[in-house]
């Protein structure tokens, strides 16, 4: 497994923090424990996952690494607004706000319905937007934080499956370059698209692996692969409304379904 890249500190100068949504399983969880190792302390957010977070943030302090985790249902408003607030208290400033957590619920044209997509905007467009709003006016003027939204790479190679969420990421993607535009110099907003990188849904084992070597490089993204290119976002101080595809090619290559269908 490649190192990550860790952030040096002098004695006495405080560790950056970061507030990880949907931290307690998966792909958020990666990006949580991955931060810390390389040097931040972690507020972890979760909806269902409190054991798997509280879990996690176990780790994380095994790491040497300060963690509290934080509950919140990221369609409920109050309690987004309340997220942000709550890292601050436990835990002192916020550097960086990753918008991991995702709706991620199967629907296409013939049964597509006005409440699936407004439950994936709530959650996938709405949330990440708060918390940005949060993150900018916490920081104080001379100061600069970051958001790191994570996309997915099908927005640059569209097919008709999970639309919903697929019109939820197009908006995040969109919102991830007004963002930067508006909420600079204070923040800066980073766009990260994985490819095929764990298990979804129904799919199989066998139907992953398949799937994971159908780009061009034979290979797709990894949780490695993503930890550092948010790590990458996090510090890379010159870069601000850009996204950061890490998919082995995967969207270089259209495909008329997406591709876990196709693997089974």
């Amino acid at each position: 497994m490649t190192s990550t890249p860790h952030i040096p500190q002098a004695a006495g100068e405080r560790a950056p923090v970061a507030l990880v949504t949907g931290a307690g399983r998966r792909l958020g969880r990666a990006i949580a424990l991955g931060m810390a190792r390389a040097g931040w302390d972690i507020a972890l957010h979760y909806r269902s996952a409190q054991q798997e977070a509280q879990q996690a943030a176990e780790e994380i302090r095994a790491l040497g690494r300060r963690a509290v985790t934080l509950h919140a249902e990221l369609s409920d408003e109050a309690m987004v607004r309340g997220l942000l607030p709550a890292a601050v208290k436990e835990l002192g400033a916020v550097d960086c706000v990753v918008n991991n957590a995702s709706l991620f619920d199967y629907d296409g044209a013939a049964d597509f319905s006005m409440a699936r997509l407004d439950a994936h905007m709530r959650c996938n467009v709405g949330a990440p937007l708060l918390l940005a709003q949060a993150l900018h006016a916490a920081t104080p003027e001379g100061g600069q934080a970051v958001v790191v939204n994570l996309l997915d790479q099908k927005l640059y190679n569209l097919n008709p499956d999970f639309l919903s969420y697929t019109l939820s990421k197009a908006a995040l993607d969109t919102a991830t370059t007004m963002l930067a535009q508006a909420l600079a110099p204070k923040l800066r907003v980073v766009g990260v698209a994985p490819g095929i990188t764990l298990v979804s849904g129904d799919q199989s084992e066998q139907g992953f692996a398949k799937a994971h070597t159908r780009t061009p490089l034979g290979r797709s993204s990894t949780p490695e692969d993503i930890v550092q290119a948010v790590l990458y976002a996090a510090t890379a101080r010159a870069v601000t409304g850009t996204t950061l595809l890490v998919d082995g090619g995967q969207h270089l290559q259209a495909s008329p379904r997406d591709v876990m269908f196709l693997t089974q």
